[in-house]
């Protein structure tokens, strides 16, 4: 394409600019080659990576796993990090943040997918995703991770779909040869519920070192701390990682605080934890979109991306428990305060997060 186009007397100024008019048809390019890759083979792309669908298998009646083949750019990750997954649903892509089940060093890797009633991702990806099937994959990211320096003793403390960063740290210490002493307590609600059951059985048949508990609230659950301790009394002095429904999560965060072991406990949460707000909310708030110069009047409670949602718009959003800030945008006007922090935001054009951002006041938006 000729230079000449890029510096028209029209075109911006940084576009007549030797700079600009390299990365004008370097993007172009990069767009049109991308485009006609992904004509060829869905998975390929030069701007972002796409991980194709290996192989998809029936977990539990609501929990699926799909194996990914990331392709060469995959940097590798930690056993208990996540990444998000981008989908294409009805048109529109689709971002959520998923834990990685697999054990670091693998060709492969592996998201274990709840189905949510009205989740958009996950009811799409059980019903339509199969291998040969082609997704977004980011980098992994979390600091929920296995220090570099292994625990004496470790307890591996799940709920739920909450198993599967755990259970990437238990694929990887089985793979290390360091199941030594090692507690695994999981928490369902049945046995059929029990995701991954058959390979965690397996894995304490074969490693004396491995210690497994499945506790099922149709037996006498859900589980606490006094039930917790019956079963594995040193708990609390086991360097521990939780990860679980919120309730699970809120019980024994303040069993480990009260017993003075907090320092020994790490957590992953699929949701944020919700602070009490430091002033009330009107009864309604007003919305103002000004880049799209439109408005809703929010009347019942939420987030600002819960509102928004109501509302019928579509903002970016990702892991909607403020971790990968897709959903970050400016706030010009109004109050806000953080569901995560409690910190209240008043001072014009500061960055906010929509998934744990409530309104106090009527807000104005950057969208």
């Amino acid at each position: 394409m000729s230079t000449a186009r890029w510096r028209a007397p029209g075109a911006p100024a940084w576009l007549r600019t030797s700079l600009g008019s390299t990365v004008a048809r370097r993007l172009f390019l990069d767009r049109a080659v991308d485009f006609w890759l992904g004509e060829v083979d869905a998975a390929w792309s030069l701007t972002e990576r796409r991980a194709r669908v290996l192989s998809v298998t029936r977990e539990t009646p609501d929990a699926t796993t799909f194996t990914l083949d990331p392709g060469p750019r995959w940097p590798g990750h930690r056993a208990g990090q996540y990444a998000t997954v981008d989908v294409e649903v009805d048109g529109a892509r689709v971002r959520r943040c998923y834990s990685l089940a697999s054990r670091p060093g693998e060709r492969t890797v592996a998201i274990t997918v709840k189905r949510v009633a009205g989740g958009r991702a996950s009811a799409f990806m059980h019903a339509h995703l199969r291998p040969g099937g082609v997704v977004g994959l980011g980098d992994p990211c979390g600091d929920f991770v296995l220090p570099t320096v292994l625990p004496a003793r470790i307890l591996l403390l799940s709920g739920g779909s909450g198993i599967t960063p755990v259970m990437s740290m238990l694929r990887d210490l089985a793979a290390r040869d360091a199941l030594c002493d090692v507690a695994f307590v999981h928490c369902a609600r049945s046995r059929d519920d029990v995701i991954f059951r058959a390979e965690l059985e397996g894995l304490a048949a074969r490693h004396r070192g491995l210690a497994l508990t499945v506790v099922l609230d149709a037996e006498g659950g859900p589980l606490d701390a006094a039930g917790l301790v019956a079963r594995v009394p040193d708990a609390f002095e086991r360097d521990t990682f939780l990860c679980g429904p919120e309730g699970m999560m809120t019980a024994f965060e303040a069993a480990w605080a009260r017993e003075g072991a907090a320092h020994r406990l790490r957590r992953e949460r699929f949701g944020a934890p919700r602070a009490a707000p430091t002033g009330a909310a009107p009864p309604t708030v007003t919305l103002r979109l000004s880049r799209s110069d439109r408005s809703h009047v929010a009347d019942a409670p939420g987030t600002l991306l819960e509102q928004l949602e109501r509302a019928g718009e579509r903002p970016a959003f990702g892991c909607r428990m403020g971790i990968c800030n897709a959903c970050r945008c400016t706030r010009r006007a109004g109050a806000v305060v953080d569901t995560v922090t409690g910190v209240v935001s008043r001072e014009p054009d500061e960055e906010i997060r929509l998934c744990t951002s409530v309104a106090l006041t009527d807000v104005d938006l950057a969208l």
